[in-house]
């Protein structure tokens, strides 16, 4: 559903690297290595985070499309290293080996293993494992990271917080919005309530225990939009079509709403819609109801998007499976994972929903420079 920009990833979890291209971006848009750290850096924040995290220090090169810290108008290249790889070099030798590799043969209930490995015809789970793991997203943060700076020079800011954990939910209203993100990266749940924070703690806690895992709710906050990003002329022109589908791309999510979502399933549309006002200069809403979309389009409110992660299906604890080879019963294959992961999805949509804001704005207001695209868009946006 991107119009203006295009971006593909490539690398397995337990590969020599990750990679990405970029490409659409304006050229002289300032960005640097150390900018697009500081989001992987975030991504790898959370209480409940594999052992991974401690092998890992995501850092991602650029190796094409910036000159001098400056776009240059063509496709960007990017490569992130995957440290724990010099341990896998046997398992994940791209030639073929000489000495025998146990195959696995026991499908998590859960995650793609199964259908995966039916679909593509192999012998082997870990063929499905590597791909289909969360690590891919690390290289979608740092291709978003830079989509985020884009939308920044135009004054557009994105934020995030975990609302809920398991059973534990933060019911306090929604801070501050230039505060949002100074406080959640300050807890190890991403939870601004000092209180419900501990509880959330508690719980990931008592998961780990007994082998089992969690999910949860986050919730993205993106203020300073203009009227109009998006369309209602056609059905993948709506914004909130291009939102879903990009975060309904990451890993265990399983539902997404804007602003009361399907709460408002349960109410009369005089309690729903928000009411139109004019302060002499502006169109005013004393409510965001509609979380900051409507008809397909922004309507100059912070636009308010909820998404809800499944527990992880990674057990340390597994459930019940059969072997794909002999059909017997046996407990599913163990595989190192989290036991959380709600604060770091957070992370990764908050930057992979920069890229539909950025194509949306290049197609709303163009420009093949950083300059020409603030030119326009200072002229012709409305709030």
């Amino acid at each position: 559903m991107l119009n203006k920009i295009k971006f593909l990833t490539a690398g397995e979890s337990h590969g020599k690297a990750l990679m990405g291209i970029l490409d659409g971006i304006p050229s002289n848009l300032p960005i640097s290595e150390e900018y697009i750290r500081k989001q992987l850096s975030r991504r790898q924040m959370g209480f409940g985070r594999g052992g991974r995290m401690k092998i890992e220090s995501d850092y991602a090169e650029i190796v094409s499309g910036v000159r001098y810290g400056k776009t240059l108008g063509s496709p960007i290249g990017l490569i992130i290293d995957n440290k724990d790889w010099r341990n896998w070099k046997e398992i994940m030798e791209t030639e073929a080996s000489s000495s025998p590799v146990k195959k696995i043969t026991l499908p998590r209930p859960g995650h793609a293993d199964l259908a995966g490995l039916i679909k593509y015809d192999f012998n082997d789970i870990r063929c499905v494992i590597e791909r289909s793991s969360a690590r891919e997203t690390a290289m979608r943060v740092a291709i978003g990271s830079i989509c985020r700076k884009f939308i920044e020079e135009l004054g557009i800011e994105v934020a995030s917080r975990v609302v809920q954990i398991h059973d534990v939910i933060d019911k306090n209203k929604l801070p501050e919005i230039s505060k949002i993100n100074d406080l959640a990266d300050k807890s190890p749940t991403r939870c601004v309530s000092k209180s419900d924070t501990e509880k959330m703690v508690e719980r990931i806690k008592e998961a780990r225990k007994s082998g089992d895992s969690v999910g949860g709710v986050f919730e993205i906050i993106i203020y300073n939009l203009p009227y109009g990003l998006g369309s209602y002329t056609q059905w993948d022109k709506k914004m909130q079509s291009k939102l879903a589908e990009t975060i309904m791309s990451i890993n265990a999510i399983k539902g997404v709403e804007f602003g009361e979502g399907f709460k408002e399933s349960k109410k009369f549309g005089s309690d729903v819609h928000d009411e139109i006002g004019w302060d002499g200069s502006f169109y005013t809403r004393n409510t965001n109801r509609a979380g900051g979309l409507e008809g397909g389009m922004t309507n100059a409110q912070p636009l308010i998007i909820r998404a809800a992660m499944k527990p992880l299906s990674s057990l340390s604890r597994p459930l019940k499976s059969v072997d794909i080879n002999n059909k017997k019963s046996e407990l599913a294959h163990k595989e190192r994972s989290d036991t959380c992961a709600v604060p770091a999805a957070s992370i990764i949509a908050e930057n992979i929903a920069c890229i539909v804001i950025a194509d949306s704005i290049l197609e709303k207001f163009g420009g093949d420079s950083i300059q020409q695209v603030i030119t326009h868009y200072e002229k012709t946006s409305k709030y």
